[in-house]
């Protein structure tokens, strides 16, 4: 099989589980509702690209027994693979692993919190990751990455990084220089994970330019998204009038 897998690393959307980091200004309700929008959004995204023709589409996913929620917010055709146990890492490398042994050239797993990850972006992604063994990381504004593709599983690569933190991609970079694995970076982005990255998103909605995007790159529509925000700021203007 010579296709790229391209997939989601989420959770199904659960009330009390999902995105708290966004409450407030949110409810726990509109987090999950938020949290589904996302998946909707980044699965499109990546459903563009998969109508291309080099690449398939999955969600690396967790908990088990909630694929029927989950299927709901994905395109059709999409493949589902369990996360495992563990830390972010050890999920990660198992979502590699478990997605090239299903016969596939490279695997890219892009995280759920980023809506409006352009589609080029990914494309890029998926051409890196067919050149060489080599690691294709997109940077993510708060020091982490916002995907995450290779050709081979490279377990010490996700070995011993404080995930969660500023200096992930950082310390993924020296990681790949220690074990001899050539860094490729796509042009970077941002997740949306705590008020100010809300506040981020809202503006570039609103049609703010993202303010460290590369030149001729725009995001994504995100139209669950875009939608559940705008309905939600109307509640809001009418509830305080």
């Amino acid at each position: 099989m010579n296709s790229i897998a391209v997939a989601v690393i989420c959770k199904t959307p659960v009330v009390g589980h999902s995105k708290t980091r966004l409450s407030p200004p949110l409810s726990r309700e509109e987090c999950a509702k938020l949290s589904a929008c996302f998946i909707r959004d980044v699965t499109g995204t990546i459903e563009t690209v998969v109508r291309d023709g080099d690449a398939m589409g999955y969600a690396v996913y967790a908990p088990l027994g909630s694929e029927r929620a989950l299927s709901a917010l994905l395109p059709p055709g999409f493949g589902f693979v369990p996360q495992g146990e563990g830390n972010l890492g050890a999920r990660l490398l198992k979502g590699v692993a478990d997605l090239l042994a299903a016969g596939h050239a490279g695997a890219i797993l892009v995280n759920s919190d980023s809506p409006t990850l352009p589609a080029s972006i990914l494309r890029a992604a998926v051409a890196a990751v067919r050149r060489e063994d080599n690691v294709v990381l997109g940077p993510a504004y708060d020091g982490g990455y916002t995907l995450i593709g290779l050709s081979k599983p490279h377990a010490r690569l996700f070995a011993d990084i404080p995930w969660s933190t500023s200096d992930v991609y950082r310390l993924t970079v020296a990681r790949a220089k220690e074990i001899g694995l050539q860094v490729v970076n796509v042009p970077g982005w941002y997740d949306v994970d705590d008020e100010r990255s809300l506040r981020m998103l809202e503006d570039e909605l609103n049609g703010k330019r993202v303010p460290f995007a590369m030149p001729n790159i725009y995001g994504a529509d995100a139209p669950a998204t875009r939608r559940f925000l705008a309905i939600r700021k109307a509640a809001l203007m009418e509830w305080a009038s």
